[in-house]
């Protein structure tokens, strides 16, 4: 009997955190899931550790993040897929909350709070909260519900019909694809399915460089539904 929810992972030279990833997903109180990880043709032990772990892997060379994710998504077995990141670390009860939440057919896609991984400034810590539960609650109120693909569940369904990610988009694919999912269901948010992931880009960026570059990134697709391309690869 295949499983309810596929979760579906891009990840390339994760060495470093996709532990984190696994060790999210054995705690889960919900076993019944398959684990796929599409790695970027890693030349570090990411696929060993992924393997060991249980993981099918698949490999996909583009270096496109929405590749990599639509790539996984065409092996996934479950009625549900769960995008996640290979420096995220799922809650225990996500997987289980999640599937309770489809029982409901008008839902096609759901997000929900991030927390940040390694310890850090309460300053961040805020910064976390207000992005990823303040200003996303405003968005799902007002219609462009606004996903982070760290955390993001689809009906696989519905993830064909829409066609996917947009591979033409660099950065900024998962709200692309919410505002798509929004003109065939519901697009929920859950308060307490949260995932912890890494505030390296955070760190090593700096704040302000990391506002202003969301932010631009946020008007240009407004406006031109263009995203940024150059996005550097942090390890």
């Amino acid at each position: 009997m295949a499983p309810k929810i596929s979760v579906v992972i891009p990840a390339f030279n994760e060495q470093k955190y996709i532990k984190s990833v696994f060790k999210g997903l054995k705690s889960q109180t919900l076993k019944d899931f398959e684990v796929i990880v599409v790695d970027g043709n890693s030349t570090d032990s990411t696929r060993e550790i992924s393997r060991r772990n249980g993981a099918k892997i698949i490999i996909e060379p583009k270096k496109n993040i929405g590749a990599a994710r639509n790539t996984g998504a065409k092996q996934a077995k479950g009625d549900l897929i769960l995008f996640t990141n290979a420096d995220t670390m799922a809650s225990r009860d996500l997987l289980k909350g999640y599937l309770e939440l489809f029982k409901d057919k008008k839902v096609v896609a759901a997000s929900g709070p991030l927390t940040p991984l390694e310890k850090t400034t309460a300053f961040i810590r805020f910064g976390y909260f207000f992005a990823s539960v303040i200003l996303a609650k405003i968005t799902f109120i007002g219609g462009k519900p606004a996903i982070s693909g760290s955390n993001f569940i689809v009906r696989k369904s519905a993830f064909k019909r829409c066609g996917g990610f947009d591979e033409s988009l660099y950065t900024y694919e998962d709200l692309d694809l919410a505002h798509r999912l929004k003109g065939l269901g519901d697009v929920r948010y859950m308060n307490d399915a949260s995932v912890a992931t890494s505030t390296r880009r955070i760190v090593k960026w700096g704040i302000p460089r990391y506002i202003l570059f969301n932010a631009g990134n946020v008007l240009r697709y407004n406006l031109f539904h263009k995203s940024k391309e150059h996005y550097e690869p942090i390890r």
